[in-house]
């Protein structure tokens, strides 16, 4: 078991028995990840990072049910994220107004760079999740857990409450569905790469108010 894994399980414990401050780390350990979860199934910087607040508020909530999968609480998480995010989209029109929704142009210059990353992220991801939309719910879920957030097969059904085998036949399916886009346009890896950049511009974008 790994330091970081003990650490999340000793925090998880005392997080149980309230300690905020144990769970304030847990977030800082953790926010990134469910950031860019929230923005692989929303498609826009800024509905991700409210999403991701009520993931926390709710994690904390139902802090005395969690369970820490291989010593880690991040499939824990994307599962209270996937569940807050299938709340957040029982109401199509609610959903598709997030979906294409742009966060208004910042208006410091030095940022200037950071905001035009950010909306090229945005305009490329919706790319992708116009994509995964043509097929079921379930299946999105478990590809991006998979292939973008890198959780294994095992930790994914923990996530979303599903078996193993369950797991491997809908990320197959995902993956035959992408790579069936015509290669004039998108082809399936560029989606996946394109999705994979953006995490690496997410770190410390949630936790600065931690």
């Amino acid at each position: 078991m790994t330091d970081e894994s003990a650490s999340d399980e000793a925090l998880l414990a005392r997080a149980a028995q309230g300690d905020g401050a144990a769970f304030g780390q847990l977030f800082r350990a953790h926010a990134d990840a469910v950031y860019s979860y929230c923005f692989h199934h929303l498609g826009t910087w800024s509905t991700a990072e409210d999403a991701t607040s009520i993931v926390f508020l709710e994690a904390w909530r139902c802090r005395a049910k969690a369970v820490a999968v291989s010593g880690s609480l991040r499939p824990w998480l994307f599962g209270v994220a996937t569940n807050v995010m299938r709340n957040q989209q029982r109401s199509a029109r609610r959903y598709d107004a997030a979906l294409y929704r742009l966060p208004p142009p910042r208006a410091e210059p030095d940022h200037a760079d950071r905001v035009a990353n950010q909306l090229d992220d945005e305009r490329q991801m919706r790319q992708l999740i116009n994509e995964l939309m043509k097929l079921s719910r379930g299946i999105r879920e478990a590809f991006i857990l998979v292939t973008l957030e890198e959780l294994s097969y095992a930790e994914t059904a923990v996530a979303l409450g599903i078996r193993i085998g369950t797991v491997r036949s809908r990320v197959a399916r995902a993956r035959a569905h992408l790579k069936r886009i015509d290669t004039s346009t998108e082809d399936s890896s560029s989606f996946i790469e394109v999705a994979e950049s953006s995490i690496h511009r997410s770190e410390g974008m949630v936790t600065r108010d931690a």
